[in-house]
């Protein structure tokens, strides 16, 4: 196969990781004799700081025309103004907008080498293997309008959630998918008691559901859902939810695995590449960690896993995304661990040291 792949490094410790799942993805390429070309580009502070825009008209054109997006991570203290016109998350945001990806996939299954990396017991990872879809391109994030206004005489700011039934329908409509083909379970998250964009929400699912009566079906509030999700992670499979709130439970759901550094995401929507596949933009969910960044102690799995589903999803490669999969399942068997997963007595190794690791199962 022939692909041409979009890297976007990004901030912090984005360029570090990236740079291992680019090595994953070209000695994958190199044993089952595909042909990927990659080109480099800006997003998020570094591309404020070299064009003046968080998301460079060149990075969404390349990005565009692309077969996938593999992307690292964004923002730092030196761009952290709240006061600031121009912010890093403001290319993140325009780029899912730009590429009309609606739908953010996050897998929580943790590793059986890294139980003891969890703050919860043992005993409630066990069978712990759901997806979180996260609504990615609606809700209080693009609602219009958002701004600062003075209320009754005192300085304020207004945020809006705003969703439609068709933005609703068609990520619930994925969620059932999904589930089709895995436990056949829905759980569609949201805060309709208080809410009238949940109410919304909450009816939308329930008419989408109805189509599916081989899956079984739930609705959860959104903060019964927080506690549920340490408690009995277990009971879920497939959990649907809106763009905020999707964005706060799946960062707590990182505890499950150990470390927010151990987990990938897929980003989908409706647009095609060249293969008639979902143009997608794969990402670790860690953010650009920059009390670490330079020093080459990152953790890389969360990107290389998200290099194993850019294969999967946007090129179709099934078998090549399984191999990788297990290269890093092999390598955490066999010891490997950087220092934000490394448990007592064990030692904390560097990026390089996992990634010529992970290769090592690979080549």
């Amino acid at each position: 196969m022939k692909a041409t792949i979009v890297s976007i490094p990004g901030d912090g410790i984005g360029p570090e990781v990236v740079a291992v799942a680019r090595d994953v993805l070209e000695a994958t390429a190199r044993k089952f004799g595909h042909a990927f070309t990659f080109s480099e580009h800006l997003l998020g502070g570094c591309a404020i700081d070299a064009t003046g825009n968080p998301l460079p008209e060149e990075t969404l054109a390349a990005s565009q025309a692309a077969d996938a997006v593999l992307f690292g991570a964004i923002g730092g203290p030196k761009w952290d103004d709240p006061t600031a016109k121009i912010r890093p998350e403001q290319g993140l945001l325009g780029i899912r907008k730009g590429l009309g990806l609606y739908a953010n996939l996050r897998p929580i299954k943790p590793n059986a080498e890294l139980l003891a990396a969890s703050p919860l017991k043992a005993e409630k990872l066990k069978d712990v293997d759901f997806i979180v879809l996260r609504e990615l391109t609606g809700g209080i994030y693009f609602g219009e309008p958002r701004e600062r206004r003075t209320i009754n005489g005192q300085p304020g700011a207004v945020d809006t959630m705003v969703y439609t039934v068709p933005e609703v329908e068609r990520v619930v409509n994925l969620a059932f998918t999904l589930a089709r083909d895995r436990k056949k379970k829905v759980t569609s998250v949201d805060k309709a008691n208080v809410l009238e964009s949940s109410r919304l929400w909450r009816e939308t699912a329930d008419k989408v559901a109805a189509n599916y009566p081989d899956v079984t079906y739930e609705t959860v509030l959104v903060d019964a859902m927080a506690m549920h999700m340490l408690t009995r992670p277990a009971d879920f499979d497939v959990v649907v939810t809106a763009n905020l709130f999707g964005d706060i439970l799946t960062d707590e759901s990182s505890v499950l695995t150990g470390s927010m550094g151990n987990m990938p995401s897929a980003s989908l929507g409706e647009n095609k590449n060249s293969a008639g596949l979902p143009l997608g933009l794969y990402e670790p969910i860690h953010g650009s960690a920059p009390d670490i960044a330079g020093k080459g102690t990152a953790n890389p799995i969360g990107a290389v896993v998200s290099a194993a589903f850019l294969l999967r999803f946007s090129l179709g490669l099934e078998e090549e995304a399984r191999m990788i999969e297990a290269a890093v399942d092999k390598t955490l068997a066999e010891g490997y661990r950087t220092a934000d997963i490394a448990g007592a007595g064990e030692e904390a190794i560097s990026t390089k040291k996992m990634r010529d690791a992970i290769l090592t199962h690979i080549e």
